[in-house]
């Protein structure tokens, strides 16, 4: 009992460890915010739908919470032979993608739930050459990624700044302090950071849809809780106003 005891203390505080040392930047996450989430709609469906499903989210639902027009949805986000009812699915099989990634890419519809959006924020803008990975890339807070920079046209290509870090028992560890542009993308820093910011708030939003409705009845029914309490307490004080 005291190994096992002994071993689960140091599994948690290497976890501990691990998860203090990583720096995740904040995602702006508003799902009242229609377009933003119309925005990364289309990010999404342009740059990630190609390899990763969102199956759990039919088309015809997402035009109805973001307010897009069916015919709209139907025009520009339906590259496939998916219909309108479908949900959000994708023609590359597990094998294929296991072959060509190392592993079959995978749907994302509650990656958010499972990594949190300020993950997915800081992961999105974390890319950096790296000539030794498959696709020529790597990433800070995923290392040994397997995933291309699909975004890569948008941000441009990083590459990593170095620093060494002196343990102080003559033993130098290099580490990546930075990361800079080595080649500008079509979009600036500000410019894409909005965009991965809209791009996590509909994969966010991909996570649970309901919510968007859940938050608005929430309100309603507090409301009408509010009103019978207030009804209770007069009829109570009517009830009781002849008792002493």
């Amino acid at each position: 009992m005291k190994k096992i005891i002994i071993a689960l203390l140091v599994l948690f505080s290497g976890v501990t460890i691990a998860s203090s040392s990583q720096h995740l930047e904040s995602a702006r996450v508003d799902l009242n915010d229609k377009e933003s989430l119309q925005r990364g709609a289309k990010y999404f469906v342009n740059y990630c739908l190609s390899c990763h499903a969102a199956k759990h989210l039919r088309y015809s639902r997402m035009a109805e919470d973001l307010a897009i027009p069916l015919d709209m949805v139907e025009e520009n986000m339906l590259f496939t032979d998916a219909k309108i009812l479908e949900g959000m699915t994708i023609s590359m099989n597990a094998a294929d993608g296991e072959k060509w990634f190392g592993v079959n890419p995978p749907d994302l519809s509650l990656i958010a739930r499972s990594r949190g959006s300020d993950w997915l924020y800081t992961y999105l803008k974390s890319f950096y050459l790296d000539e030794s990975r498959p696709f020529g890339v790597n990433n800070t807070v995923f290392p040994d990624v397997g995933m291309p920079h699909v975004l890569g046209e948008l941000q441009g290509i990083q590459k990593p700044v170095y620093k060494d870090i002196d343990h102080g028992d003559g033993h130098i560890k290099t580490v990546i302090d930075d990361l800079e542009v080595a080649q500008p993308g079509s979009m600036t820093e500000s410019e894409y950071d909005e965009a991965v910011n809209d791009l996590v708030n509909f994969i966010t939003y991909l996570g649970e849809p309901a919510q968007l409705q859940r938050t608005q009845i929430g309100w309603k029914v507090l409301a009408f809780i509010f009103l019978l309490i207030v009804i209770f307490y007069f009829l109570k004080k009517e009830f009781w106003k002849d008792i002493h």
